[in-house]
């Protein structure tokens, strides 16, 4: 029997619905992600750590969950909000239905209610700290201990979902048929690269493997000499949750490392390297989750579709002088990319990896290995 679940925000507003995944309990910032597809990779991508992911598109769970999908080991996201969940999936690679995954994973979602609703009430009023539960509570009790939980800001989130030990990757993308390495291999890795794993999703290791790098995963606080000491031929900068400036020493660290070594950063390493430069970053009102994100290059005029998955971005006017912005979103002018040709550096706020999303932008792997090529 289905139970009766309630979403209640912050700011009073309540939604009802009927409970799926683990039934009790949960909270976390209410964000919206406007993919039609890839679910799954969504759900693990840890830049997703504390957050109550709501799917725009109406229907999910219909091609069902399957290990070769996940971006890590677990779902980050702590809920999931849909408007109509599919209870058996249509699709010949689904090991699991969407709901049986969320239950292993005891991660609470709530069904049937009005996401568009929802969607356009956090546009209006920006994305904030939210309830889902089926405990029976009152709504207003419900949204009193969401206006009490804390936000985003000031939370360093990167450090917690980091790997602990340094790791080295050398598989290239699987194939989508067989789940084994794709059969174009690159031959010997000609770069040896160092990721500092802020919240770095499985995908980005694979791209870096396919332009011929052999990755060494290390932990977020790891101090620029010890990478430099494994004399690396570039510094990549991963994804990750929560705000970059409270990723303690992360800015510092870049900072040592610009003009020693090339250096690619990505989302949450976009906004570190920013910082690193003596540059600011903000809080966003509901930030861009999804693949259908427009981006100008201003070097060549081109527009890419990219996939996103940010709360905070990059204040421009704090890098006059110091970098230069190479991209732009169409949709509200926020600051997309940055080079510091002199340091070999450059960085898009933006996931090239995609995992979901448009391939428009996976050249930029390429790109770094020009650069660590010379």
């Amino acid at each position: 029997m289905t139970k009766r679940a309630v979403l209640a925000l912050a700011d009073g507003t309540t939604f009802e619905g009927r409970a799926f995944g683990s039934v009790g309990e949960t909270v976390g910032e209410v964000v919206f992600n406007t993919s039609m597809y890839g679910y799954q990779e969504i759900l693990t991508d840890p830049s997703y750590v504390g957050q109550i992911l709501t799917m725009t598109y109406p229907e999910m769970g219909n091609v069902g969950v399957t290990p070769e999908d996940e971006e890590a080991g677990k779902p980050h996201a702590v809920g999931m909000v849909v408007r109509a969940l599919a209870s058996q999936p249509s699709n010949w690679r689904a090991r699991e239905s969407l709901d049986a995954y969320l239950k292993r994973h005891n991660v609470a979602g709530i069904e049937g209610l009005d996401t568009r609703r929802l969607v356009r009430h956090l546009r209006t009023h920006g994305a904030q700290m939210g309830v889902i539960s089926s405990e029976g509570l009152s709504p207003a009790a419900l949204s009193e201990r969401a206006r009490s939980a804390h936000g985003m800001e000031g939370l360093d989130l990167a450090s917690g979902v980091s790997v602990k030990t340094p790791y080295t990757f050398t598989a290239p993308s699987p194939d989508v048929f067989t789940g084994i390495g794709e059969a174009h291999p690159q031959g010997d890795p000609r770069f040896d690269v160092v990721a500092y794993d802020y919240g770095l999703k499985k995908s980005m290791l694979h791209f870096l493997v396919d332009v011929g790098c052999r990755v060494t995963v290390v932990p977020a606080h790891t101090t620029a000499e010890e990478v430099l000491a494994r004399k690396p031929h570039g510094v990549f900068l991963a994804n990750g949750p929560g705000d970059p400036a409270a990723v303690k020493g992360a800015d510092r660290t870049v900072a040592a490392l610009l003009g020693k070594v090339p250096v690619f950063g990505i989302c949450l390493g976009h906004q570190i390297m920013a910082l690193a430069l003596g540059g600011r970053t903000y809080k966003m009102k509901f930030g861009h989750r999804g693949g259908n994100q427009p981006v100008k290059d201003l070097t060549t005029g081109k527009v890419e579709i990219t996939a996103q998955n940010h709360g905070f971005a990059v204040d421009d006017a704090s890098l006059k002088g110091k970098a230069v912005v190479t991209h732009i979103n169409l949709n509200d002018g926020t600051v997309e990319g940055l080079a510091v040709p002199d340091a070999r550096a450059f960085s898009v706020q933006y996931h090239p990896e995609a995992s979901p999303g448009p391939h428009d932008a996976r050249y930029l792997f390429g790109r770094f290995a020009k650069l660590m090529a010379g």
